[in-house]
């Protein structure tokens, strides 16, 4: 990777933090309703793998921890602010929230409330890839929790057994909502579950977005050459709380001080300095210059925005109610 290009990843990873700090910050001061899953912690994996991916071929699709990935793979930070703010000029014009962002154009096909959804859904997005012959490939974000659904088993049996076009990455944040892994999951190292489906995986420092980034590019190589499915487990960290509801009171503090310590940007920033790519009041300048843009486009964009009109209320409920099928006309 480029100095140049390490340097931007530094940026977006941090935009990433700061960009799920102020979603905390407007939950508080009620701009923000719904559940509410934050990020920040994990910002390696998902900056990782996705810059190891295409950006102009791949789809991606993940749960409902999903603002960050959407921005990594070219959502547009301001349309998903006003999306948590539930307003028109949403990536899902308000009616999804924080757990449905979702940008068709650039193949970001979702977050989803439901555990274990995704799973069914990248197959599904990879055997279509396949029908076509195409290059690409679909890559599935997951949590280590979900993989306690029949949907994990039975998704990746399929893909299995058609060589299908997907990449399963598990964020193994060690934590169920409050359940520790250990006291839910009898095979507690994610990767190793999938060889009953006989498909390579491998796991990786979720922290160290250098090391995710070239596990993803080997896993990526793997499943674009018509090689079938790939599954790589990265070993990560929420700050926060499940959601926004979660008092976070059954962690103890010496294990989060402990991760704390491992912070991925700080980590990168450190390095990138030791190596005299970076000084840190260049560092201070970007994290200054990320948090106005914050504040003065993707904030009062959020704030500028109209709500949906009450006239279409019903549209996007279901097909029959779109005016446009009553009509007799689909555009």
């Amino acid at each position: 990777m480029k100095v140049a290009d390490k340097k931007r990843l530094l940026r977006e990873m941090l935009f990433a933090r700061r960009f799920e700090e102020r979603c905390y910050e407007a939950y508080v001061e009620r701009n923000i309703g719904g559940f509410l899953h934050l990020y920040p912690g994990e910002e390696a994996c998902a900056h990782g793998v996705l810059e190891a991916a295409d950006a102009d071929k791949d789809y991606v699709i993940t749960s409902y921890r999903d603002h960050v990935h959407a921005i990594k793979w070219g959502a547009d930070p301001r349309k998903v602010m006003a999306e948590l703010y539930a307003k028109e000029t949403g990536v899902s014009k308000g009616r999804g929230g924080s757990m449905h962002i979702f940008d068709v154009k650039n193949r970001f096909m979702g977050g989803y409330a439901l555990v274990g959804g995704p799973f069914p859904l990248a197959a599904g997005i990879a055997k279509a890839i396949q029908m076509k012959k195409g290059e690409e490939i679909c890559i599935c974000f997951l949590g280590d929790a979900a993989n306690n659904q029949g949907t994990f088993h039975e998704s990746l049996n399929m893909a299995k057994l058609w060589n299908l076009p997907v990449f399963y990455v598990c964020e193994n944040n060690l934590y169920g909502i409050g359940t520790r892994i250990d006291r839910s999951t009898a095979v507690v190292e994610q990767y190793k579950r999938v060889s009953a489906y006989n498909i390579p995986s491998a796991q990786e420092d979720g922290q160290d977005v250098e090391k995710v980034y070239k596990a993803a590019g080997k896993a990526i190589k793997h499943v674009r050459s018509g090689k079938g499915p790939y599954f790589l487990e990265l070993m990560t960290y929420r700050y926060r709380g499940h959601s926004m509801s979660d008092s976070n009171a059954y962690r103890a503090r010496a294990e989060e001080r402990m991760w704390s310590k491992r912070d991925p940007i700080i980590m990168f920033r450190d390095r990138l300095i030791e190596d005299g790519h970076l000084t840190k009041e260049e560092y201070t300048d970007m994290d200054t210059d990320i948090l106005d843009e914050i504040e003065n486009e993707v904030i009062a964009f959020a704030n500028d925005s109209p709500e949906p009109p009450v006239s279409e209320v019903e549209r996007y409920v279901l097909a029959e109610n779109d005016p446009w099928v009553r009509g007799g006309v689909h555009k």
